[in-house]
């Protein structure tokens, strides 16, 4: 769930476009760490009610969400990252409501000033995938763009409006891999892939890679591929007072 709601997030974020160049901060923000003993599921993120509010988080999840970055592209991540939980609630300066793409800066002002959080980015080549066509050609039906919402689930992965790029996007994160489109295709694709779950050799469905080329007529090839790392310079598990 954490992984499939981070890709929807991941997702959003590729089919929207650049971030404003100027976005309001939050005026009040609560942050608590969760007791030792209490810890639980992150909780749906919601920010589009006129808050940021997430439960149960770990700061590398507020990190993937805040900087689009799946946790395999963190490096010089401290043991804490992805095991200490915090309860977070922000409202924004203003009456105005929040989109993903406002919400992302103030996340990182947030966690950096209550975690202080430092980051730098770097391109590494990582062993991967590339995303081409195969022979026969794409065999998607045409979607529209702002369609119904994406999905990625254990055995499948389901979108009403996504190009190629995006779908390169969601491959990755049940491949744990990085994928990079080389397929040189415009257009926006509905997409209804069903595949085996990992680790489960008696299910009936075929496997990612097979169910790609036969319901989607594409094809990964593995090769290394230029990443976006996220590099992690210095982080505090204790934030600093509401």
């Amino acid at each position: 769930m954490r992984e499939a709601l981070l890709a929807c997030l991941l997702t959003v974020g590729v089919a929207s476009g650049q971030a404003p160049a100027k976005a309001p901060t939050f005026e009040v923000a609560s942050v608590r760490a969760v007791p030792p003993g209490k810890e639980g599921m992150t909780d749906t993120v919601s920010y589009e009610g006129g808050s940021f509010v997430v439960k149960n988080a770990t700061l590398e999840f507020m990190i993937n969400i805040a900087y689009e970055v799946p946790p395999w592209n963190i490096l010089g991540k401290p043991d804490w990252l992805a095991v200490r939980q915090y309860d977070v609630s922000a409202r924004p300066e203003g009456e105005t409501g929040m989109t993903y793409e406002t919400m992302r800066p103030m996340l990182q002002q947030l966690l950096q000033q209550r975690f202080h959080l430092a980051v730098h980015r770097e391109t590494q080549k990582r062993a991967g995938y590339a995303l081409v066509v195969a022979k026969g050609g794409v065999r998607l039906k045409a979607g529209k763009e702002g369609g119904k919402q994406n999905y990625i689930m254990a055995n499948g992965i389901r979108g009403g409006g996504v190009s190629l790029s995006v779908l390169a996007t969601m491959l990755a994160i049940p491949l744990g891999k990085p994928v990079m489109d080389r397929t040189e295709t415009k257009g926006i694709y509905e997409v209804d892939l069903h595949f085996a779950p990992e680790n489960s050799p008696d299910s009936t469905l075929p496997s990612l890679f097979t169910a790609l080329e036969e319901q989607a007529g594409l094809k990964l090839e593995p090769q290394k591929v230029p990443v976006g790392m996220l590099v992690i310079d210095h982080a505090e598990s204790e934030p600093t007072e509401n």
